[in-house]
């Protein structure tokens, strides 16, 4: 599971019943340091930390039923909109996209909510 970036913390998720609640995940190396890339590669690496922590939990990006994503600068909506279907298939999870928001650490930035119901010998 991808650490929480340096000095954040926070758990990469938490598990409440069925639910699987993921902090948000950015370009980030194993370590939690930020890597600074262009917005396609910021997502990619931010969707395989999203990708290894619902792994861990049990789940996958087919379960995720809530995305919030966090762009930092406007002009890339279009680019993100374009790209979103490389990384989340169909039926798409509800979503929320903030622009503006990431103070120019980042390009990218998602949160999860993804519902993995536990098997009934794990309740």
């Amino acid at each position: 599971m991808p650490a929480s970036p340096i000095g954040r913390c926070n758990a990469p998720a938490i598990r409440a019943g069925d639910f699987v609640f993921l902090s948000a995940q950015s370009s980030t190396d194993a370590g939690g340091r930020i890597v600074p890339d262009t917005l396609e590669a910021e997502m990619a690496r931010a969707f395989a930390n999203i990708e290894r922590i619902l792994s861990a939990a049990g789940a996958g990006l087919s379960d995720v039923v809530q995305l919030r994503a966090y762009l930092d600068d406007p002009a890339d909506l279009a680019e993100f909109n374009r790209l979103y279907p490389r990384f989340v298939s169909e039926p798409y999870p509800a979503r929320t996209t903030l622009t503006g928001c990431l103070a120019g650490v980042v390009r990218f930035s998602a949160d999860v909510v993804a519902y993995a119901p536990r098997a009934s010998s794990e309740r």
